[in-house]
């Protein structure tokens, strides 16, 4: 191990790198890329995964949607085509018979595929989606509050006319230093009192974006003179629950009470989250697999590369070390500059590619964290960086041992006449 702190080695090894300038920087290119790559995919890929769990944070994940559609198979007398009203009475039955159900709120909309509802305020005004919502909605799909409250029990239970409103209605109907929560807006003729401002959750969007206005669900009920009926609901199951044969029951229940055919593949409308939650993990798991792939294949690549250039390099100064032979450098001297040439150049290029890798991590956060895409805070273990490195150490000191190895083959004679 002296050979490590031997001024006259090092001062040898850098006399070779200064000999092949351009041969020592391709090297070094191609260990830093595999470097490079392996850590700035695999942070790329663990910014996917924090950002798909940011968004699906806001919902209870192992939930879905249903809603009423047409019958597309005649049955016990209906005709194809038969509307199918989802109303309170299924909300109940679903409660009792379907144990896996943990929370479902009833939910009504007025304007979901149409103009939507006239809102005004002073001189300004504009047509906006309008819900009727109760409390529990905030426990399965989480409403996220710029300022203000939600609906609560009491303002269902007393009938009021208060409201949440997106942030583009604000937008387009308050002047920039308006006071918002606490100032009415009128809705479809009737003034309703501001209690919050929320903005839009990207999972719910379908439905929700920041252009809606929630009010209580008995309120929405007398306005529209409802009765029993509802246009959908959300739907929780418990931690454990298969979300999938959750709705496959759902569905099977919903067809009985409503006269729909068993086979009848259309009269309900669905959009299971915990199942777009799955294909969703599913993928990032692929991309991490292919990032391991990619990532281990270019290293080994780079190290293949260092071995086949310490070859050549052992090649070009087959006389040199016949004269070091000759004039009595031990084989061990020779096998060891040769390999810590390798660590050498190895270790360097490992450095840099964290270092790049970091700084390409950093431009990644900060132009996609705060976008559409959902990307968040691009980060890779210590010890996996550290690992890579010292992994990819270990492996230029295995694959130095080639060039090393012919060098101290090499007899001294044979090697002082080659030209």
């Amino acid at each position: 191990m002296k050979f490590i702190f031997d001024k006259d080695s090092w001062q040898e090894i850098f006399g070779s790198i200064r000999k092949s300038k351009l041969r020592t920087v391709i090297t070094i290119l191609g260990v830093l890329w595999g470097v490079f790559l392996f850590i700035t995919l695999l942070g790329a890929t663990r910014g996917m995964e924090n950002g798909f769990d940011r968004e699906f944070s806001s919902m209870a994940t192992n939930s879905l949607f249903l809603w009423g559609k047409r019958t597309s198979i005649p049955n016990k007398g209906f005709k194809r085509g038969k509307e199918i009203d989802i109303k309170m009475q299924d909300v109940e039955a679903i409660k009792k018979l379907i144990p896996e159900v943990q929370f479902i709120a009833p939910r009504a909309v007025d304007g979901m595929w149409g103009a939507g509802v006239q809102v005004k305020r002073s001189t300004n005004s504009g047509e906006y989606k309008l819900f009727g919502d109760l409390p529990i909605v905030d426990e399965v799909s989480k409403v996220k509050l710029l300022e203000g409250r939600f609906i609560n029990a009491i303002d269902v239970k007393e009938t009021k006319k208060i409201c949440v409103i997106g942030e583009k209605i604000v937008d387009e109907l308050y002047e920039h230093d308006d006071k918002i929560v606490g100032s009415f807006i009128e809705i479809e003729n009737s003034f309703f009192k501001v209690v919050g401002v929320y903005k839009e959750n990207k999972v719910s969007s379908y439905f929700e974006k920041d252009d809606s206005i929630y009010i209580p669900f008995s309120t929405f009920r007398k306005m529209h003179n409802l009765g029993d009926r509802i246009d959908w609901m959300v739907i929780s199951a418990h931690k454990n629950a298969d979300i999938v044969q959750v709705e496959k029951d759902i569905k099977a229940l919903m067809k009985r009470r409503h006269n729909v055919h068993p086979d009848d593949t259309v009269a309900f409308g669905s959009a299971n989250l915990g199942e777009m939650l799955g294909k969703v993990m599913g993928f990032v798991k692929g991309m991490q697999f292919l990032t391991w792939f990619v990532g281990i294949s270019t290293l080994l690549a780079g190290v293949i590369a260092i071995g086949s250039i310490l070859l050549i390099t052992v090649k070009e100064r087959t006389k040199e070390i016949g004269i070091r032979r000759a004039i009595g450098a031990t084989p061990s001297k020779i096998r060891g500059q040769i390999v810590l040439e390798s660590v050498f150049l190895t270790s360097i290029a490992g450095a840099l590619g964290i270092i790049f890798a970091g700084v390409a991590l950093m431009f990644l956060d900060k132009f996609l964290s705060n976008g559409d895409f959902p990307f968040t805070n691009p980060t890779v273990n210590i010890p996996i960086a550290l690992g890579a490195v010292a992994a990819l150490v270990i492996f230029g000191s295995l694959i130095g041992m080639i060039p090393a190895q012919r060098a101290v083959n090499l007899r001294p004679i044979e090697a002082l006449r080659e030209e």
